[in-house]
């Protein structure tokens, strides 16, 4: 039987929630599952709760829907637990991209690596850490999945603690799936009847085989290459050509790992932030989007149209793995998971890579070796990980400045130094352990 009980902490991340819950409402034996729903902000879980509740209703089928600010509330029973948070919401994205910027570093996303990534890691860690406790106390045989970014640094963070238990926790991202999307939609072949192989740090994940019923299908995208316009995603195509790897997740997040090419905004001809990734822009769109859906919520607007018209798993694949786990199919998916197979890279970092769902859990696959090159920039971009979570468990103003200058956001003390101060005092009432 597949999990009961699935606990959603950060359920005022309301697209996320209304996606997976469509994905719930539409597996086959919707009936068995009680979707519990967690969010500190009282007005966030409102709007998530009667969005779900709504979606429940219109698909008829006997789910049971709880919700509370306090997640112990709902813990106790839970099969699966997936959190979401993101302390101090779309504002605190808003500074982690506005305060560099003020310091001359330009963000496409700001959520990994460079100082938005290195001061979001700051604030999520401590209350993921409180979680994952929580869990291990009042549901200790519940499967743990993370959403949250920074994802490397969180999944690293609690399993580096302990604070997981002995489940441990497995960190998901759709953006492996989305990129073998794209190179299948480039060649038009199915994505579905496709095979990959891939490691990386989630955001810079290596797809290193590509394969369709035996046939390596790299020759068939790099003819396909040749005839792409110039402004589609050059970075990635040109990652490509170097490494012959292809990286996940396309120029957006794999320039992050590169500041000392991008971080001053110039690319390929544009200026991120004004003509290319304006994440402000994305983020306000964001505020635009809640707001809509909390007029879904009282019932003022319906429900998108084609909201169940999806295939299952087609975006996020946790329902999907939860039927794996269930049935001990050993089916394969990408995981963010601790480092026990690939020889090059330390052991423990997490590794974004293919991992089986058994019931016993989520299992690495072993690996042909990594191509030098990209073992190089993974590990490279895994031990600035290893200072940002230093950084964030002690409260160390030290170990920050030397997270931000090993990124190469900023290259000298002095500019790291006045860069940890502005982002610690713009998010002081979220960094506790730094007072």
């Amino acid at each position: 039987m597949i999990p009961r009980k699935l606990v959603l902490v950060g359920a005022g991340s309301a697209s996320f929630t209304v996606g997976l819950v469509a994905d719930v409402l539409s597996s086959t034996r919707e009936a068995d599952w009680t979707i519990g729903l967690v969010d500190i902000n009282e007005q966030a879980l409102g709007v998530a709760q009667g969005l779900v509740q709504r979606m429940v209703q219109k698909k008829g089928v006997p789910v049971k829907v709880e919700a509370s600010t306090d997640r112990c509330d709902l813990l106790p029973g839970a099969d699966a637990v997936v959190t979401t948070i993101a302390v101090g919401g779309r504002k605190a994205w808003e500074d982690d991209i506005t305060v560099p910027l003020e310091h001359g570093i330009r963000q496409p996303v700001g959520d990994t690596v460079m100082a938005g990534g290195i001061s979001r890691a700051l604030r999520q860690i401590p209350p993921m850490i409180d979680i994952a406790r929580d869990l291990a106390r009042l549901c200790p045989q519940a499967y743990f999945f993370n959403y949250s970014n920074p994802m490397a640094a969180i999944c690293r963070a609690l399993t580096k603690t302990g604070a997981a238990g002995s489940r441990g926790v497995d960190g998901l991202c759709h953006g492996v799936q989305g990129t073998l999307r794209y190179l299948c939609g480039l060649i038009q072949v199915p994505y579905r009847e496709v095979s990959a192989l891939y490691v990386g740090i989630n955001h810079l994940t290596f797809i290193t085989h590509v394969t369709l019923e035996g046939e390596d299908l790299w020759p068939r995208i790099r003819e396909r290459m040749t005839s792409l316009p110039e402004d589609e995603n050059p970075f990635s195509w040109e990652l490509f050509r170097t490494y012959n790897a292809f990286p996940a997740v396309l120029d957006r997040h794999a320039m992050e790992f590169f500041p000392e090419r991008f971080g001053a905004g110039n690319y390929y001809g544009m200026t991120i932030g004004r003509d290319a990734y304006n994440i402000l822009e994305t983020i306000h769109n964001g505020e635009l989007r809640f707001e809509q859906m909390a007029r879904q919520a009282r019932g003022e607007e319906p429900l998108e149209d084609g909201l169940f018209n999806r295939v299952l798993g087609e975006h996020e694949a946790l329902v999907p793995i939860l039927d794996s786990l269930s049935g001990d199919c050993g089916e394969v998916f990408p995981m963010n998971v601790p480092n026990q197979v690939v020889p090059q890279i330390p052991a423990g970092f997490v590794l974004e890579m293919p991992v089986a769902a058994y019931q016993a859990g989520c299992l690495p696959l072993s690996l042909p070796p990594v191509p030098v090159g990209v073992a190089a920039w993974v590990t490279e971009a895994l031990y600035g990980v290893e200072l940002t979570v230093e950084a964030a468990l002690q409260g160390s103003h030290e170990l920050l400045v030397q997270a931000l200058l090993y990124d190469r956001c900023v290259t000298d003390l002095r500019a790291a130094t006045r860069l940890a101060d502005d982002l610690l005092a713009a998010h002081k009432a979220h960094l506790p352990q730094f007072s």
